[in-house]
């Protein structure tokens, strides 16, 4: 079998345009909505152009004590500059998602993003949920 764990890179997404970066707040009440946001280019802009682009971020959650983690979110990025001719495209999609979540425990937020030449990058977030 197979650790795909090694395959996953990890990296300050302040320095390193391919690591997604999370916002969401520190604390949260329990069973109250919030918004989490996942995204490329916070800090540094990766490439959107069709030969290197980012086709998807993904978000877990990983509650305290658990060994299983939670998908929350996925989104897919299609448009990076496609043409049938060698100008650039009508359209490109940014890669960022937003997603509004309920947690009742705390825990830790993962973002997982796919870069189609530097492979797969994540980046993760403690959050604290209150009564």
């Amino acid at each position: 079998m197979s650790d795909f764990s090694a395959t996953i890179q990890s990296a300050d997404w302040k320095v390193e345009k391919h690591a997604p970066s999370i916002e969401a707040p520190e604390t949260v009440k329990a069973g109250e909505t919030f918004t989490v946001s996942a995204g490329l280019g916070t800090a540094i802009a990766h490439p959107n152009t069709v030969k290197h682009y980012i086709g998807w971020i993904s978000l877990f959650f990983l509650p305290e004590g658990s060994k299983m983690t939670i998908q929350l979110a996925h989104a897919e990025f299609k448009a990076h500059g496609d043409s049938a001719t060698d100008a650039p495209g009508a359209a490109l999609t940014n890669p960022n998602m937003t997603a509004s979540v309920a947690l009742t425990k705390s825990g830790t937020l993962q973002a997982v993003a796919y870069c189609n030449i530097h492979g797969v990058w994540q980046s993760s977030k403690a959050i604290k949920v209150e009564a």
